[in-house]
């Protein structure tokens, strides 16, 4: 596994971004995609349909998307990891604080889009905030209650696939280095 500082070992092209819900996963997604020309497609906007229901096409659009020859996206969906790995040449795994940064970001996130009403995926909208406490896949207890997975899946996925590239970085400073040097190196 590489850190901020390690260079690439090639040009990426197909991307996959990995943390839990308030990582910054997204964002930086959209970043890499500036760097490396590839489109930016946001898995959650192929997975949600209307009412928060799971659109049916999912799993044909993201064939479709790792078809294409530059793409990145978020490492998301227990359907989607695999095939997303199995296509990905590089792995960003954003990995910050949990208490002090994760989750104070993902409870600001959830009551901007709340208190705006704005809208998400097909039209959703983050659900009333009393949910917090009765709904155990609301995003920001999904946040808490998935929190160390990562630390176990991409370990294993490391281990397990010998040509996927995953640098791991661990703040907004390591963010910033690696965009501006490592990954702007080989994206030249």
């Amino acid at each position: 596994m590489l850190t901020a500082s390690d260079p690439l070992p090639h040009r990426p092209r197909r991307v996959v971004v990995a943390g839990v819900s308030g990582s910054g996963k997204t964002t930086l997604a959209a970043r890499i995609s500036a760097v490396t020309g590839g489109p930016h497609t946001e898995i959650d906007a192929l997975f949600h349909g209307a009412g928060w229901v799971p659109r049916p096409e999912f799993l044909d659009d993201v064939h479709a998307m790792i078809a294409t020859e530059s793409w990145t996206t978020e490492w998301q969906y227990n359907t989607a990891r695999p095939l997303l790995a199995d296509s990905a040449d590089l792995m960003v795994w954003v990995d910050p604080p949990f208490w002090r940064v994760t989750l104070p970001r993902v409870i600001r996130r959830t009551l901007r889009r709340r208190m705006l009403r704005q809208r998400l995926w097909n039209g959703n909208i983050e659900p009333a905030l009393h949910t917090i406490f009765t709904d155990p896949e609301h995003i920001v207890r999904w946040s808490f209650t998935t929190r160390h997975k990562y630390t176990e899946r991409i370990p294993a996925l490391d281990a397990a696939n010998g040509r996927l590239v995953i640098v791991q970085l661990r703040s907004q400073g390591e963010i910033e280095r690696w965009l501006a040097g490592p990954l702007a190196a080989a994206c030249r």
